[in-house]
């Protein structure tokens, strides 16, 4: 895929997401969060401060490698085991801008290597105080859109996720039809009909606790459906692997291998199951926002988010 960015051509679509953390109702066994809106690739404008001196390096005891160990009757597909020197472009590209991408976000979504980069074999997406064009934070989205798309599988991503009141870290992904315009129907291509699988959303507001959700026609925003998995220990302190195995009987999701959470068609109760197509994976650290919450002012800058690897298994029979 290119890596020009394009601008916000349709502002239904851009006032479609202001609009999604306030749409819908969920379930009454559901918990309820808003999730990050839907991806949209704009063009960062020229900067406007001060060059940055070269990025720091990140400081963190590298985990013990994690074997490439399919569950019984799936084979490795796709990974990115950031073991290079640079960002692999024919997985990744990014989401460049400061709108605040539906959800009141604070940061400045940028390609630079001073938010996102390589380093000791983990993937580090960088958060920073700092005053870049209209914003006063900056980050990375991290996506596959246009070049590693999957339908079905199990998905899992091994991370470190950053602490702190502020910061909202996730795994993600958006149907591939997100943004397309050469379909008849350009409705397809909008968020929420592409649908939206969040593998995991943490808040360092609430530092024992992750999020799994799904997002779609009528179950959107806050009406998105959650399972909360409230643990007994600060999620921020070590790396996790946080997955999902997803079929066409449903998704269910999984913490270090255990799994926690289950939607399928019947969870809908007659709503619209768009999770039949494929999707892109998505990696970002957003800060502040409607579920990220106030930014402490004792939020100790820069905040890191390391992923050691992103992992695709898919069955090894003809049907998959």
């Amino acid at each position: 895929m290119s890596l020009e960015h394009r601008r916000i051509t349709h502002p239904a679509l851009a006032a479609a997401l202001l609009l999604a953390a306030c749409a819908g109702t969920a379930t009454e066994t559901e918990q309820t969060t808003p999730a990050p809106p839907a991806t949209t690739q704009t063009t960062a404008a020229p900067e406007t401060t001060t060059t940055l001196p070269p990025p720091p390096t990140t400081t963190i005891v590298i985990p013990d490698p994690m074997p490439i160990d399919p569950p019984e009757g799936y084979e490795l597909v796709w990974s990115d085991e950031f073991d290079g020197d640079t960002i692999d472009l024919s997985n990744w590209t990014y989401d460049i801008g400061g709108w605040g991408w539906g959800n009141g976000e604070a940061q400045y979504y940028t390609e630079r290597p001073g938010n996102a980069r390589v380093e000791n074999g983990l993937l580090v997406i960088e958060g920073r105080e700092e005053q870049y064009e209209e914003s006063f934070y900056t980050s990375a989205r991290m996506l596959t859109q246009g070049i590693q798309e999957f339908q079905y599988g199990y998905i899992e991503a091994r991370i470190k996720v950053p602490g702190g009141k502020g910061t909202w870290p996730a795994f993600w992904m958006l149907g591939s039809n997100f943004g397309r315009e050469d379909l008849e129907d350009p409705s397809l291509a909008e968020w929420p009909t592409v649908g939206e699988i969040d593998i995991m959303e943490y808040t360092g507001k609430e530092p024992d606790l992750v999020l799994g959700t799904i997002h779609g026609p009528g179950y959107a925003g806050a009406g998105g459906l959650t399972t909360w998995n409230r643990l007994d220990f600060p999620v921020e302190d070590a790396f996790h692997t946080f997955a999902i195995d997803w079929d066409e009987e449903g998704i269910r999701w999984f913490f270090d291998g255990e799994q926690y959470a289950e939607k399928t068609p019947d969870s809908l109760f007659g709503r619209e199951w768009v999770f039949d197509q494929p999707f892109f994976i998505i990696l970002n650290t957003a800060l502040g926002g409607t579920l990220g919450g106030f930014i402490s002012p004792d939020l100790q800058f820069p905040v890191y988010m390391y992923v050691d690897h992103v992992r695709v298994y898919q069955r090894t029979d003809a049907d998959q």
